[in-house]
């Protein structure tokens, strides 16, 4: 079973993961340990990183699911309800410890507001998909969200 969700969008099935923690890893003194459970194997992890005021554009992923866990910076993390209609995008806010589950097909982007670093884990390796990523419209040039 995965980590509890936090949210869960009923059209696409993106999910906002809520960490469990075992509280004797703060009562020691040392900090803490939060863990999330992924529902798939994971095959690769990427380490994203976003100068401020970019935006990776927007895109899905056909062969894979993606975790996205932030560990540094803050951003704003979009997603559309319907693939095809900008007017159905939904967005949350991202800062160390967020973590969100895509699955495949579901139309997404990440906005940084400083500079931001995520961690990206995938059901299949990059490299083995064809194509490991959909751009949905032009790719913002750094400096030029819009």
């Amino acid at each position: 079973m995965g980590s509890a969700a936090q949210y869960e969008c009923p059209r696409t099935g993106l999910r906002i993961l809520r960490p469990g923690c075992n509280l004797d890893t703060v009562r020691d003194g040392r900090g803490v340990i939060l863990t999330f459970l992924p529902e798939e194997p994971l095959q690769e992890f990427n380490i994203v990183h976003f100068r401020p005021g970019c935006v990776r554009g927007m895109h899905y992923h056909e062969h894979f699911v993606e975790y996205s866990l932030a560990v540094a910076g803050e951003g704003m993390f979009v997603y559309r309800e319907d693939p095809d209609d900008g007017g159905s995008e939904r967005s949350f806010f991202v800062s160390r410890g967020f973590c969100v589950r895509i699955p495949v097909g579901v139309v997404h982007t990440i906005y940084s507001v400083s500079e931001l670093t995520m961690v990206a884990s995938l059901s299949r390796r990059w490299d083995e998909s064809d194509p490991p990523i959909v751009q949905v419209g032009i790719v913002p040039k750094p400096g030029a969200i819009g």
